[in-house]
């Protein structure tokens, strides 16, 4: 979990990328659609099936929550990740390039693109937005600590000097923070109260139709007929947002084609829909991870030992086989698909090992009982049962678990508590990273933090904080000494001080209806639908 997420407690994610990507993943469908004339779609609405509120944030500097799945089709970032190439591809930048020692980069715009608000794309634009972003600080603003100026060379062109080697084009198209955004639409007035209206100011497909906060059709969007992407061939002109807490609601809404696309479905609906003729399905993995933190300053798992014991006392296989093709067992810390992925990473559950651990500590079966407090996500059924089979396998080692279901603010307001001892023993919660590299985990989860933020399990090393600063230059220049680095982060963290446990990375699970063309799935943006690169059918 992380932000102010209910996203990431849900365990939603998902995205869509250019139709050019559109043999990634793969859809199942059950019957043929029918081809139709472009002319008959002229108006059609996209309606997304969200089971949370849309929008918690307008401001596209300070943005981080539920909104992405909006705001990604209302404003653009310099690049975009591509997940067949796992490199940036253009976006408002058609062209860049890097300095030998990669500390200089230079975009090049594309030409013509114009702000919703009808002013140009150009270099002072895409300055201004960046240095208001990096000047308001908070959300994953920090994706830019690396930039030390930004300069306009000419209209289109904007040279980014950077403090130390960083790859400055995956780090633009990060899914939060790498909005470009006209920063003069509110005139003389406050920018972030204009933005707070429901009002926008990007250059995406897509701009601000009607909103309305707390109702169920929370929010409406319409095509923006300047887009530079174009409007040519059939498109969806209107994207609706509606909130549909109820999961049997939306299968329900999406049988009757009153939804387009539903973010999320249990295992049990989904593999319902994998069976029901006019509805498509995917499935792939995504960059999204349950992390298991374990509390490494205050209270009884201080000793490692204990730590241990907990990590060892995870089903892992048998958590992964409940959640009915949700989830795939975990490698270490870092999916599949992202540089520092570690496959020879393989954790088992361990109940011998884990009661010897116990018992040199002095617990466990004939010893002291041990008790624990664990906060997990209200309402979020993979993490209960991962709580239910943790807290089965532990009382049978004279380990008794406190766990307690809470809304994601309360449970990080408890974690971030000043005083250790108001805080948890075990925090269970999901995470995913701002741009398409593992930098993410290391720097917000286990890189000392004060006050603290994510680093939810309190650890202070400097030796590990310098290995973890280290990372962004090692991508930048030499991708193999990032891999072994990453690696050696993952032994030290989960092995070595055994402050974290990974059960398993999340699939995306999404239904949709069959008439939906071009969808596909972009793994860097969670629960984005790309909505101008589908074909409304018939």
């Amino acid at each position: 979990m992380r932000r102010s997420l209910v996203l990431r407690v849900l365990g939603v994610v998902g995205v869509v990328a250019v139709l050019a990507l559109a043999g990634c993943g793969g859809g199942a469908v059950r019957d043929t659609t029918v081809e139709s004339s472009p002319s008959s779609f002229k108006d059609a609405t996209f309606v997304y099936l969200s089971n949370l509120d849309v929008v918690t944030d307008w401001d596209p500097g300070t943005s981080y929550s539920n909104e992405i799945i909006a705001m990604q089709n209302i404003y653009d970032s310099l690049t975009v990740y591509n997940p067949v190439t796992k490199r940036a591809s253009a976006r408002l930048a058609a062209r860049w390039q890097a300095s030998s020692d990669g500390k200089t980069w230079t975009f090049t715009l594309r030409d013509g693109a114009r702000f919703h608000t009808g002013r140009p794309v150009d270099a002072a634009a895409v300055k201004a937005s960046i240095e208001r972003t990096k000047r308001l600080s908070t959300g994953a603003a920090y994706i830019w600590d690396c930039v030390r100026q930004i300069t306009v060379k000419d209209p289109l062109t904007v040279e980014f000097t950077l403090r130390y080697p960083a790859p400055l084009d995956l780090i633009a198209s990060a899914d939060y923070a790498a909005y470009i955004y006209d920063t003069a639409a509110a005139g003389s007035g406050d920018l972030a109260k204009w933005f707070q209206q429901g009002k926008d100011a990007g250059s995406g497909p897509y701009t601000v139709a009607n909103w309305r906060k707390g109702s169920r059709d929370e929010l409406m969007l319409k095509a923006f007929d300047g887009y530079w992407g174009g409007w040519d061939g059939a498109h969806y002109k209107n994207v609706e947002f509606r909130v549909t807490p109820n999961l049997t609601t939306a299968w329900q809404l999406l049988l009757r084609g009153e939804a387009s696309f539903v973010e999320r479905l249990n295992p049990s609906l989904f593999h319902k829909a994998r069976t029901t003729a006019g509805v498509r399905t995917l499935q792939v993995p995504s960059f999204q991870n349950m992390l298991v933190l374990f509390n490494s300053a205050s209270g009884p798992l201080k000793d490692v030992r204990l730590r241990q014991a907990v990590q060892k006392a995870i089903d892992y296989d048998g958590v992964v086989a409940a959640l009915r093709g949700s989830g795939t067992k975990a490698n270490g810390l870092v999916p599949e698909g992202l540089l520092g992925h570690t496959p020879d990473i393989v954790p088992h559950q361990d109940l011998a090992g884990a009661a010897e651990l116990l018992r040199q500590a002095g617990y466990g079966p004939g010893g002291k009982p041990l008790e624990l407090t664990l906060t997990y996500a209200q309402g979020d059924d993979d993490e209960r049962l991962l709580v239910t089979l943790l807290t089965s396998a532990l009382s049978r080692l004279n380990v008794q678990v406190h766990a307690w279901a809470m809304q994601w603010n309360a449970q990080w307001d408890q974690g971030k508590a000043k005083d250790p001892a108001k805080r948890q023993d075990i925090f269970v919660m999901y995470w995913w990273p701002d741009y398409a590299d593992a930098y993410s985990w290391f720097l917000n989860v286990f890189h000392s933090a004060d006050p603290v933020s994510f680093n939810l399990t309190y650890l202070k090393d400097r030796d590990l904080d310098g290995q973890i600063d280290r990372l962004p230059s090692l991508v930048a220049t030499n991708r193999a000494a990032a891999q072994k680095m990453y690696a050696d982060l993952q032994s030290t963290l989960i092995d070595k001080q055994a402050v974290v446990a990974v059960p398993w990375v999340s699939n995306y699970q999404r239904a949709y209806l069959g008439n939906v063309q071009g969808y596909t799935d972009n793994p860097a943006y969670p629960n984005v639908v790309f909505v101008h690169d589908l074909i409304p059918g018939g």
